[in-house]
């Protein structure tokens, strides 16, 4: 599947690690501290879960990739690449739902939704994914990894459907540490179906989904039908990625039971505990009083701002403006205040003179580094443009960082 246009991300001086101290860590899920990624080896492995194509890009899904955008120009600076992955769930539920409701082919739905991703993942200047890929074309290898886990004794026919047993998973739990009950809670409200007699465990997942009446379906060494979600992540992710990773990546709604099941499936496969080496996540965005979702439909979509004329280095601000970490709900003011700092910048960039930069561009990857602090990083520069200063060339290296590490220009 064709990703999009990456932007050119400028190269800073002295962007090397050269001690721990100077380490970038990220906030772990699975251990709830920061972790050091590994800068010597000769790149990181990102997989980043993509979008459900029936509805195309709101805050939420902005504010995820983002993110991620952020941890690999801060690896990039660091003089470590990332080699970074994402998926498409072209077909799933919510998607046949919705183009049966509409009365659009399903197929046509996910094109005209994937077009309209590129188009606000090119306009917030996020970099692209090295492989972008659909659970359709993914297929075959979805496949491969359920004869895989069926083989071992990891999985079992229910009514034609086939599922994955938890219970055959080393390390299961150990992304979320949730208890059995919050499972679940989350399994039901997420996607699962834990109230399915005949399973083995209410915990199990569907790895495929034997043909039901007017749903597509493929022919396959394991029935006619279409996978499940955890397992077509799985399988992606191992695929391009390999057999470990080092960075799994969402939104904090995917840590259960989506990134748990996927994590258990790889290391069944594996035959040992372990996927990611860390869990990151993004914290959830809300909006009239609750989590933006399509499910509730209280959406601000990228397009729909953009379309209004709002420029979107403005959104991207806005939404950097909060730590990944911490849920917060959207305003009108916080757009207001993203563009109010967006024209400062801008003129603090055209200046003939201004303070050196380098104290900049040394605060900024200070807070970047430690737990990508992205709204310390973003006070900085606003620090550093409130006075002024008789160095010529520093307006041209404080735009060059601030593209750099922010994707601002």
């Amino acid at each position: 599947m064709r990703s999009w246009d990456s932007p050119v991300v400028p190269r800073l001086a002295a962007h090397g690690v050269e001690s721990l101290d100077e380490a970038v860590r990220v906030h772990d899920t699975a251990t709830s501290g920061l972790v050091a990624l590994d800068l010597h080896k000769a790149q990181l492995t990102l997989y980043v879960c993509g979008i459900t194509p029936y509805d195309a890009t709101h805050l939420g899904h902005a504010a995820t990739y983002l993110l991620f955008d952020e941890l690999q120009r801060v690896c990039l600076d660091a003089g470590t690449p990332v080699r970074y992955v994402q998926n498409v769930t072209d077909v799933d539920d919510p998607l046949l739902e919705r183009a049966a409701a509409t009365g659009e082919d399903w197929r046509s739905l996910a094109e005209r939704e994937i077009a309209l991703f590129r188009e606000d993942m090119a306009s917030l200047r996020i970099l692209a994914p090295a492989e972008y890929v659909g659970a359709v074309e993914a297929i075959p290898d979805v496949v491969e990894a359920i004869v895989r886990l069926r083989d071992a004794g990891a999985a079992y026919d229910l009514d034609g459907d086939t599922y994955f047993a938890a219970s055959a998973a080393p390390g299961f739990g150990e992304v979320s540490h949730y208890d059995r009950d919050e499972m679940l809670r989350l399994s039901a409200e997420r996607g699962g179906d834990p109230e399915r007699s005949g399973k083995k465990d209410p915990l199990d997942c569907l790895l495929w989904q034997r043909e039901r009446p007017e749903d597509p379906a493929w022919d396959t060494a394991v029935g006619r039908g279409r996978p499940g979600w955890h397992i077509e992540c799985a399988a992606i992710a191992m695929r391009h990625l390999g057999s470990r990773i080092d960075i799994q990546g969402g939104g904090e709604d995917l840590v259960f039971p989506h990134h748990e099941l996927s994590a258990a499936q790889a290391a069944t496969l594996n035959g040992e505990a372990g996927f990611a080496t860390v869990y990151v996540h993004q914290a959830l965005l809300a909006y009239d009083g609750e989590k933006m979702s399509k499910s509730r439909g209280n959406l601000v979509f990228v397009s729909k701002l953009r379309a209004a004329g709002v420029d979107p280095m403005a959104i991207r601000l806005a939404l950097l403006a909060h730590h990944h970490t911490q849920p917060w709900e959207w305003t009108a003011q916080d757009l207001e205040a993203a563009q109010t700092r967006l024209v400062s910048w801008r003129a603090a960039f055209s200046r003939l003179a201004g303070r050196p930069a380098e104290p900049l561009i040394e605060a900024m990857r200070r807070a970047l580094r430690n737990g990508l602090d992205i709204p310390a990083a973003l006070q900085a520069v606003d620090a550093w443009l409130s006075s002024e200063g008789n160095d010529a060339k520093a307006p041209a290296q404080a735009k060059a960082a601030v593209d750099a590490l922010l994707g601002v220009v």
